[in-house]
């Protein structure tokens, strides 16, 4: 792309998740925030719908029209949705294809992403109308957007729980030191309540009515209260509706074992942090991100798990998009370039 063309085209960062994707352009902030969903008519192949609307459709569609998430554990499980999807997205925060003024796109992806994983969110990108496309990893992303002084040689550890990943991070001077990227986040918490529910219950409930559960009575930690929520299912005995009380209890033993796994993974980050790095998170203490910060008590697990203090970033849900946009500026340039060249 030549000088004049760069100079003028829109730069964007994009946080593309399994769960949520935002959009954020710079001076603007954030512009978009939907649900990673797309509805396809499957005799036209066309988009029906995109985010929220399509959301509403999961588990609701009649024969001929298939709604689904084209993301999962944090990558593409479906390039021509995914793809769809973007398009759709880009198109309402900067209007048609027009000329050769093509945005230049930043999406923040897992750090323990493939090759083959990274191609197929590049030409994703590409297809959906990119002129230039960098993926920068989701830490540092992340780390930007929470405003933490990654530039400096001081450690910042980040822990970012989304929909299908969580990455527990050592940042220091622009660059990742340490890291692990699991396939365990959101997806997992919720998949463990349906799971929960078969099996105590004898009641199944969909993705929906599972997350709807998580954010009622979703805890990490023990709480004073026991909030009780009435779900509805179906009943695995007779298969008629039925409706059953649980509390907050019941829902934090259902969690138990995908948010060990998470305390697990930082616990291991920790261990493999170099001294002078590990004293700076000591003092600085842990910042959690993403929409799994968000889960009632997870801070005072992991504090209490690792003795090291945890504070939630001031937006959990943003950081990735923020920092993503902000990448295209000086300060942080030569970690987007780098991403570039990186397979």
């Amino acid at each position: 792309m030549s000088f004049f063309a760069r100079y003028f085209s829109q730069q964007i960062g994009i946080d593309l998740g399994t769960a949520n994707t935002l959009i954020y352009i710079e001076n603007k902030g954030i512009v978009l925030r939907e649900p990673s969903v797309v509805a396809i008519d499957d005799e036209t192949k066309t988009v029906i719908a995109v985010g929220e609307e399509a959301r509403a459709m999961i588990g609701r569609t009649p024969l001929g029209i298939k709604a689904s998430r084209p993301l999962r554990d944090g990558v593409i499980a479906d390039f021509k949705y995914a793809r769809l999807m973007l398009e759709k997205f880009l198109e309402r925060v900067v209007g048609p294809r027009k000329g050769f003024l093509k945005p230049d796109i930043a999406i923040g992806v897992p750090s323990g992403i493939t090759g083959v994983e990274k191609r197929a969110v590049r030409d994703a990108a590409y297809n959906a109308g990119a002129g230039q496309c960098y993926l920068p990893e989701e830490p540092m992303a992340a780390a930007i957007g929470a405003a933490l002084p990654v530039t400096e040689p001081t450690g910042s550890m980040i822990v970012d729980i989304g929909g299908g990943t969580t990455e527990v991070a050592i940042i220091s001077l622009c660059g990742i030191v340490v890291n692990e990227s699991i396939r365990i986040a959101g997806d997992e918490l919720n998949e463990s309540i349906i799971h929960y529910m078969k099996k105590v219950h004898s009641l199944a409930i969909g993705e929906r009515t599972a997350e709807e559960i998580k954010f009622r009575l979703g805890s990490a930690y023990k709480t004073q209260d026991n909030d009780k929520y009435d779900v509805r299912g179906l009943n695995l005995i007779n298969g008629l509706p039925r409706t059953v009380t649980i509390s907050r209890g019941e829902v934090r033993e259902a969690l138990t074992e995908p948010l060990t796994a998470i305390v697990e993974a930082i616990k291991r980050t920790l261990e493999r942090t170099p001294p002078e790095l590990a004293a700076d998170v000591y003092n600085r203490g842990i910042v959690l991100l993403g929409g799994g910060a968000l889960l009632q008590g997870l801070d005072e697990l992991i504090s209490n798990e690792t003795e090291v203090p945890v504070f939630i970033a001031e937006d959990p849900l943003s950081c990735v998009a923020i920092g993503t946009g902000k990448m295209f500026g000086p300060s942080y340039r030569r970690v987007l370039e780098q991403s570039l060249y990186e397979t």
